[in-house]
């Protein structure tokens, strides 16, 4: 299966550089999974398409303002650090800029020494690890020096970066936002709720892999990177009655979605505790055990998140849907508008 497969056209205009004013405001693309039938909304009418029984389910991991600015404590050379991933204790993986500057025993100040890395040496990728010297709490220090991570097709900077943050986010250790969360705010929860839906809340942290270009012509070939996932006895035993009762089960973002579908695959199609690291990939042919519809953000040409909404719709739907986008100037990535595929 080839990557070009997957591929449209899209003018560098209709990628969202900022939030709208009001969450709720997008525009909402609904897509029927079995016809390819469009139909166009305003998020805030979302409950609309839910019923009583169904359970709606999100992704509560926090976007850590993983962006620091530092220098070399010998030569004072400026010094850019992304935070991947935590390893252990205060040891961190993650990506520097100039890398060649940066080796194994290199100490980097920031914030004039309330925070201090040492290079204790390379990852995969041409990644460094640092590990971190402190006084106090290591994520109060992260949250008074560091900047949101915004992905690289967004150009403008954040005013408020609690817009790059879904409204029920509390699990910090994210790269990157799961943006079709952004979307909903708590009177727009509560209201889903109100006609009867379960919320349901799962984590997933999301790593900067998700914005990897897929350089490989054939699918198969594409090396998927692993997050961090977590789902509690609460959730997986809900998510076990509402399909026992009928219900659908509808995620939010294709983090829930991979998360769920990493689930459901190992413990034949129920849910159960766990946690662990997922590399699922899911392409046109995987076969769903979890999921019955999802709410996601329209994503770049030939990335793995396209395959995965194609995997859900069809590929012609899915194409045939994102070309209409284009067409009726939809906003798209990060802080653009949303799809429902059901």
């Amino acid at each position: 299966m080839k990557v070009d497969l997957f591929d449209f056209h899209l003018p560098e205009e209709l990628i969202a550089q900022v939030p709208l004013q009001n969450r709720t405001d997008s525009r909402l693309m609904v897509v029927n999974k079995e016809t390819g039938g469009l139909k166009h909304e305003i998020f805030k009418n979302i409950s609309e398409y839910l019923r009583e029984g169904d359970c709606l389910v999100l992704n509560d991991t926090k976007v850590l303002p993983a962006r620091l600015f530092g220098v070399k404590k010998d030569t004072g050379a400026k010094i850019e650090v992304l935070l991947l991933k935590q390893l252990e204790g205060d040891k961190w993986e993650t990506l520097v800029k100039p890398a060649k500057r940066v080796k194994e025993g290199t100490e980097i100040d920031f914030g004039d020494g309330l925070l201090t890395g040492v290079c204790t040496g390379t990852s995969e990728h041409g990644g460094r690890i640092l590990e971190f010297q402190y006084d106090g709490i290591f994520y109060e220090i992260l949250d008074q020096l560091g900047e949101m991570p915004l992905p690289p097709y967004i150009k403008e900077q954040l005013d408020d970066r609690d817009r790059y943050q879904t409204v029920f986010a509390r699990e910090p250790g994210s790269a990157a936002a799961p943006t079709a969360g952004l979307h909903f705010t708590e009177e727009l929860l509560n209201e889903v709720r109100e006609k009867g839906v379960h919320v349901a809340f799962i984590t997933l942290h999301v790593g900067l892999g998700t914005f990897r270009p897929v350089s490989v012509e054939d699918v198969l070939e594409h090396d998927m990177h692993a997050e961090f996932y977590m789902i509690t006895e609460g959730t997986a035993r809900l998510l076990n009655e509402v399909r026992q009762n009928g219900g659908r089960i509808v995620t939010v973002g294709t983090t829930s979605t991979r998360t769920l579908e990493t689930i459901a695959s190992e413990n034949n199609g129920t849910f159960i505790e766990s946690s662990g690291w997922t590399n699922i990939f899911i392409y046109p042919g995987y076969e769903f055990k979890a999921i019955d519809g999802m709410i996601t953000n329209f994503h770049l040409p030939k990335s793995t998140l396209i395959m995965l909404v194609s995997a859900l719709a069809g590929r012609e739907n899915i194409l045939h849907a994102y070309n209409t986008a284009v067409n009726e100037r939809y906003r798209f990535f990060s802080f653009g508008d949303a799809m429902l595929i059901i």
